[in-house]
């Protein structure tokens, strides 16, 4: 059996700072890049998206932070794939895709659609798009996708 590529662990108020970190080193190069970046900017963001009832920090086996997902609910048969962010040491080791699996597995015991937005011009964007979810439209700086669980065929 294969150990686990990452752990769960629920998040407090006083997490805060720390998953501002994380985000912060996950997604400043793509907010400059859309001229979207600053500290203040970051800080409000996170702030005025923080429910910890609903976020997870991603660790691994070993007690490391790597990062943190949120997943709420949305209305009747959706869930909001909120953040997933993973420290820039973390990427590219198939712990997001992990993860995203998860996501997507409650999705489907749950016969909800996932949603999610990304910024334009983010690697989130083929990251999404490799992972089944389509594009649902476009603004200003975000781009929005969905995916439905595939219906069991009879």
């Amino acid at each position: 059996m294969t150990a686990p590529v990452f752990v769960l662990h629920p998040v407090a108020e006083d997490d805060f700072e720390p998953m501002l970190e994380v985000r912060t080193a996950a997604m400043r190069e793509s907010l400059e890049r859309v001229g979207r970046y600053t500290p203040e900017r970051s800080r409000e963001r996170l702030r005025a998206a923080f429910t910890p009832e609903h976020m997870h920090h991603l660790a691994s086996p070993g007690g490391q932070r790597m990062g943190f997902v949120t997943v709420l609910p949305e209305g009747a048969g959706a869930l909001r794939l909120q953040h997933l962010y993973l420290h820039p040491d973390w990427q590219g080791r198939g712990i997001g895709a992990a993860v995203l699996a998860s996501v997507q597995d409650r999705a489907r015991r749950e016969g909800a659609v996932l949603r999610v937005t990304a910024l334009k011009h983010s690697n989130a964007n083929r990251f999404y798009l490799r992972h089944g979810f389509v594009q649902t439209g476009e603004e200003d700086v975000d781009v929005h996708y969905e995916w439905r669980p595939v219906e069991a065929v009879a």
